[in-house]
């Protein structure tokens, strides 16, 4: 059995990171993925990208990357510009035999929209699941990882297993998908229940 370690919307919040990074050592994960949005609300990037870079994960951009990105004048001397410069928009490799892809909305390299399969009360919705299963029909990979949404699940949808670990940050949550198995094992951060689902807006006054 291989253990792969999944992160998303991490925020510029190094603490869940390193909480996230320390039980995936425990639990001997061999690969650890992050589904993006690694800038964006907090302000201790070059922390977070340091810990992301000394650790080997491997990571997409996120709709917040991309407008850090979009933001910076002159990113000579700033190391999340250069790491963020040569980050995929998506990834794409075998497993133990499984076939999983990375993006951090939804495929093939989108990073707005993304899948919501949970309502504001964290119920999967079936008739979302089904829309989305129609989406994918055609979509290869065994294992699809995306973020954005700031929504925890691994839902079978149509042929391919889904799973959104949350975003570290906000639903205090990262995940294990353990394959060949495909099984998912979500761990609680920051000392927090994971929160199924978390919206910005509901939580700005």
């Amino acid at each position: 059995m291989t253990s792969v370690g999944l992160i998303s919307d991490v925020h510029a919040t190094p603490g869940p990171v390193a909480e996230a990074l320390a039980v995936f050592a425990r639990e001997g994960v061999s690969q650890v993925f992050c589904a993006g949005d690694i800038a964006g609300y907090r302000d201790e990037l070059a922390e977070t990208v340091a810990l992301l870079t000394g650790h080997g994960v491997r990571s997409v951009l996120g709709n917040h990357d991309l407008q850090y990105l979009d933001h910076q004048d002159d990113g000579e001397g700033d190391p999340a510009v250069a790491y963020f410069n040569q980050l995929p928009a998506t990834i794409d490799t075998e497993i133990a035999g499984k076939r999983l892809y990375v993006v951090h909305a939804h495929p093939p390299d989108a990073c707005h929209g993304g899948i919501k399969l949970r309502n504001r009360d964290g119920i999967v919705q079936a008739d979302r699941v089904a829309d989305w299963a129609e989406q994918l029909q055609s979509f290869e990979p065994d294992v699809l990882v995306v973020g954005h949404t700031h929504q925890v699940f691994a839902e079978q949808v149509g042929n391919t297993l889904v799973v959104n670990p949350g975003s570290a940050a906000f639903n205090y949550s990262c995940a294990i998908l353990r394959l060949p198995s495909m099984t998912v094992e979500t761990f609680a951060l920051s000392g927090q229940a994971i929160k199924t689902t978390w919206n910005w807006s509901d939580h700005v006054r």
